[in-house]
């Protein structure tokens, strides 16, 4: 009788979380004032010198980032994406005149990339951007918000050259040398991100050591943020449920790793929401099987978790996909509370900011 009970009460919940996920949200369902002196414009001299807002349930606990490495437990894998973050911001002038911000989105070929820009007048195909006198930049086609560029020299080769650290919108200060260092995680490796997987920023070396002697597995995943991650979200995202496009790659060790942690009752533990959405994409296509694709998965209320089981991430912008998926994870009046908490009791917020460490319990 009890099992019949435990079944339909499996079933109930399933279904409420089907109809959540299937019934649209608005991004201002997820709002909260944010003052501007709670906006981290610059990083902490120690990287894991961060507070942590460890939330288990409902519960909150005010803890320091240093403390990570008692949070977890023997069996536990803790999952980092090891995307690299290119100097992804150039600047040039438009041959007919006016100014060109240009923001590298993705590679195409080695003299080709997908770009957003902004400009003063007008653009069309075939306008020409000049860089530092003889960098020349074309624009062969327009989709969406994107620009298809070609340029007379390797792109990447410009962006190491020219290219500027592509802070966010909301840090209000040019790019400076120390970007280049502490906008980037010290287990970055492969390049491709043009924002940074903002939750590995507090992890120092010595840290994941103590981490490692504790005998907890880590495994990597790559997942190259794109610059959609700053947009705000359209309409018809919300709609169709899918975002913008982003590559991410699960090797064969990640899948042994994950596995292995299953096997034994460890919890899978996503640093970052972009490790939760490589995880979640890789179990709606592939399974735990290596795969290299790109995902545009929006992960909101009523969204079923297959693999993750908890996750460190910062604070996000309010209406953005990002508070979504972390209100799909811990629910959303539960995340709007803990975000007013932050606020009250003087957390910081965003890339450069404070972090959370969600257990569903």
């Amino acid at each position: 009788m009890y099992s019949v009970y435990k079944t339909n009460r499996l079933f109930n919940h399933f279904l409420n979380e089907l109809i959540e996920y299937n019934t649209p949200m608005q991004p201002s369902d997820f709002n909260i004032d944010i003052p501007i002196e709670s906006i981290a414009q610059t990083p902490l001299k120690d990287r894991s010198s961060s507070k942590l807002l460890h939330l288990k349930g409902d519960v909150i606990d005010d803890q320091n980032f240093s403390d990570i490495p008692q949070l977890l437990k023997k069996h536990d894998l803790l999952i980092l994406n090891n995307t690299k973050v290119l100097p992804a911001r150039l600047f040039g002038n438009k041959v007919s005149g006016g100014k060109v911000e240009i923001f590298f989105e993705r590679l195409l070929s080695e003299m080709s990339f997908l770009a957003q820009l902004k400009f003063s007048g007008k653009v069309h195909i075939g306008t020409e951007i000049i860089i530092n006198d003889d960098i020349v930049l074309k624009i062969k086609k327009r989709e969406q918000q994107f620009f298809t560029i070609m340029s007379n020299s390797p792109v990447m080769d410009i962006l190491y050259s020219d290219g500027l650290t592509p802070l966010p919108p909301y840090i209000k200060r040019g790019p400076n040398e120390e970007d280049r260092n502490r906008y980037q995680t010290v287990f970055a490796k492969k390049e491709g991100a043009v924002a940074a997987p903002t939750a590995g920023l507090h992890f120092t070396n010595d840290i994941l050591d103590e981490i490692k002697e504790k005998g907890i597995s880590i495994g990597e995943l790559t997942l190259h943020v794109g610059a959609g991650t700053f947009a705000p979200l359209r309409y018809e995202q919300i709609e169709s449920k899918k975002l913008h496009e982003e590559y991410f790659e699960v090797d064969q060790k990640l899948c042994e790793q994950i596995k292995a942690a299953k096997a034994n009752d460890g919890r899978i533990i996503a640093v970052g929401t972009t490790v939760v959405r490589a995880l979640e994409s890789l179990m709606q296509k592939n399974g735990i099987e290596p795969i290299n694709d790109k995902t545009d998965i929006f992960i909101t209320p009523g969204f079923n978790f297959e693999l993750v089981d908890a996750m460190i991430t910062n604070f996000h912008l309010p209406e953005s996909s990002l508070i979504m998926l972390v209100s799909a994870f811990a629910g959303r009046e539960t995340i709007l509370k803990s975000y007013q908490h932050a606020v009250d009791n003087g957390y910081r917020f965003y890339s450069y900011g404070d972090s959370m460490f969600i257990d569903r319990g």
